[in-house]
C-alpha cells in the first residue's frame, strides 16, 4: 500500500512565542532573582546581591520588595525576615485556597517583607545556612577592599495563589529597595527578564546548570541632597586659629524650635570638635567674643550627623605638605572594617604616605585616596556615654592618622589658597557633606603686623629730623 501526502495550502503552523531576554545591565549594585525549582503552586529562587561600585558599601543590609500577586514566603535559607508574621495569610485569597495548610510553619505573609542577612555563626547551620555567600552579618564590601566579601546570597521558597497555579507562571516581586546602617542611598529599578543564570552542576561533574528563569534588578548610588547626608566633614588648618564645623543641619534637622536651621555654623576653637554639639554652645560663644565674631540669635542648629571627619592641614613646605585625618563616631554602633576615601581637585596625585592607616591611590578614580584601618585597628568604636551631659559629656569613638603629600608636576597645589582640602569625602561609601567654606590664610594680617615696627621706626626718624 502506498500513501500520498499533499500539503494543505490553507494550513497555518502554530507559532511558538519565544521569551525575549534583555541584556544584563551594569550598575553599582546588582541583584539577581534566579528561579531554580518550580512547581504548580510554589517555587524556589536564589537572590544574589553583588557590590560592583569600587567605593560602594553596605553594612547590616535590609532588603525589601512588594509582592504584586498575593505571594508569601514559606521559608528562607541564608537570610531571615524582620517579622515572622502570618496574619496576612489567614484571610482573603490565601486563606481560601490554602484552607487546610498549617500556617504556623510559614515564615512571612507581609506584602512588603523586610529581609536581612544572618550572622557569621549561622553559616554552617543545617537549617538556616549552608548557602554560598550567605551569613556575613549584612556586610557587602567593595572589590577594591575585599573581593571575597562583595557578594551575598540566600534562597527563598515562595507560594503562589490562583490564577498563577502553573510551573511557568512566575512573577518576580517589584519595588525593590536595599539600605544599610550608614551607607549610600541605592535607587533600584524594576526587575528585567534576562537569560537564565548559569551555575556549576551540584554533582561536581563538568556540566552547567541553568536556572528556570532569571531577573536582574539594577541599583545605583544616588548623591545625597542637601540636609540628607549621614556624615559630614570639618576643616581646620595651621594657618587659622578657628575650625570650620560641619554645616548647619548637614544631616537634617527635626527640631528647630530652639535653633536657627538657616544660619551658618559658628566658627569654633579646634578642641570644641571633640565634644558633642549640645556642649559646644558655651565654647562657641566664648570663642566668638575672643575673635570678635557676631553671635546669631537664636544660635544655629547642629549638624546631627552620626560620623564626622576632620581634615586638618598641618604643614606646608617647598616640596610637600601634610594633613591630619580624624574620624569621630557619634553613634552607639561600632564600625568594623571601616573605610574612607578623599578626592582633591589638584593635590591627590601627590599622595606620598599614610602613617597609621592603610591607604592606596586609585588613579583610575580621579586620584582618589582609599583609606582603611590597619589590621587590629580597623574597628571604629561607638561613642561612650558620659555620666553627666554638662560635666561629663559623651565621648566619640576616634581614630587618627597623618598623611603626607609631594608637590610636583603641572598641578602644583596652592595649599594656602585651599588646594589642601578635599572636594569629596566618603565614609563607608556614603558621601559626606562638606563645609560651605574653608579656612582662610591669615598671612596678610601677619605681613601687616610685621611691618608695623618698621612703620613706627620710620615715623620716629621723621619726627627727630623735624625737631632738629
Amino acid at each position: 500500500m502506498y500513501v500520498c501526502c499533499v500539503k494543505d495550502p490553507k494550513l497555518k503552523a502554530n507559532k511558538t512565542t519565544k521569551t525575549k531576554f534583555l541584556p544584563r545591565q551594569k550598575g553599582d549594585l546588582l541583584i539577581s532573582y534566579d528561579v531554580s525549582q518550580a512547581y504548580k503552586n510554589n517555587y524556589l529562587a536564589q537572590v544574589t546581591i553583588e557590590n560592583r561600585h569600587p567605593l560602594g558599601r553596605l553594612d547590616h543590609w535590609n532588603l525589601t520588595w512588594e509582592w504584586m500577586r498575593g505571594e508569601f514566603i514559606n521559608s528562607l535559607k541564608g537570610a531571615y525576615v524582620r517579622k515572622v508574621d502570618i496574619s496576612g495569610c489567614l484571610n482573603g485569597k490565601v486563606g481560601e485556597y490554602y484552607g487546610d495548610m498549617d500556617f504556623s510553619k510559614v515564615l512571612n505573609c507581609e506584602k512588603k517583607p523586610i529581609i536581612f542577612d544572618l550572622p557569621a555563626e549561622k553559616a554552617d547551620d543545617a537549617q538556616m545556612g549552608k548557602i554560598p555567600f550567605c551569613c556575613r552579618n549584612g556586610t557587602l564590601l567593595p572589590e577594591t577592599m575585599d573581593s571575597t566579601k562583595s557578594k551575598s546570597a540566600f534562597i527563598i521558597e515562595v507560594f503562589k495563589i490562583p490564577p498563577d497555579l502553573n510551573r511557568t507562571t512566575i512573577y518576580p516581586p517589584q519595588k525593590w529597595k536595599i539600605v544599610g546602617d550608614l551607607n549610600p542611598d541605592y535607587r533600584c529599578g524594576a526587575p528585567i527578564r534576562v537569560e537564565p543564570a548559569q551555575s556549576p552542576d551540584p554533582t561536581g561533574v563538568e556540566a552547567v546548570k541553568y536556572a528556570i528563569a532569571s531577573w536582574q534588578i539594577v541599583c545605583n548610588i544616588s548623591r545625597p541632597t542637601k540636609g540628607n547626608s549621614r556624615c559630614c566633614v570639618t576643616f581646620s588648618a595651621y594657618y587659622n586659629k578657628s575650625a570650620i564645623p560641619c554645616d548647619t543641619c548637614a544631616c537634617g534637622c527635626e527640631d528647630t524650635a530652639k535653633c536657627n536651621p538657616n544660619k551658618p555654623a559658628m566658627l569654633l576653637p579646634p578642641e570644641a570638635l571633640l565634644v558633642p554639639f549640645e556642649n559646644r554652645s558655651v565654647k562657641a560663644k566664648a570663642w566668638a567674643q575672643i575673635q570678635h565674631f557676631k553671635v546669631p540669635k537664636p544660635l544655629p542648629c547642629g549638624d546631627n550627623c552620626g560620623v564626622s571627619i576632620n581634615w586638618h592641614v598641618s604643614s606646608d613646605y617647598k616640596q610637600g605638605w601634610a594633613a591630619r585625618l580624624t574620624l569621630f563616631n557619634w553613634k552607639s554602633i561600632n564600625f568594623e572594617n571601616w573605610f574612607t576615601a578623599v578626592q582633591f581637585k589638584k593635590a591627590g596625585s601627590g599622595y606620598e604616605r599614610m602613617f597609621s592607616f592603610n591607604a592606596t591611590l586609585l588613579k583610575e578614580l580621579n586620584n582618589t585616596i582609599f583609606i582603611q584601618g590597619i589590621e587590629g585597628m580597623n574597628y571604629l568604636i561607638g561613642k561612650k556615654n558620659g555620666s553627666d551631659p554638662e560635666n561629663d559629656p559623651d565621648v566619640p569613638g576616634k581614630q587618627q592618622s597623618v598623611v603626607t603629600f609631594k608637590k610636583s608636576g603641572k598641578t602644583w597645589p596652592n595649599i594656602a589658597k585651599g588646594d589642601g582640602f578635599p572636594t569629596k569625602v566618603l565614609f563607608n561609601g556614603e558621601e559626606c557633606a562638606l563645609p560651605s567654606r574653608i579656612p582662610v590664610s591669615t598671612g596678610i594680617r601677619f605681613s601687616v603686623s610685621l611691618s608695623l615696627p618698621f612703620l613706627c621706626k620710620f615715623v620716629s626718624v621723621l619726627l627727630i629730623q623735624r625737631l632738629n
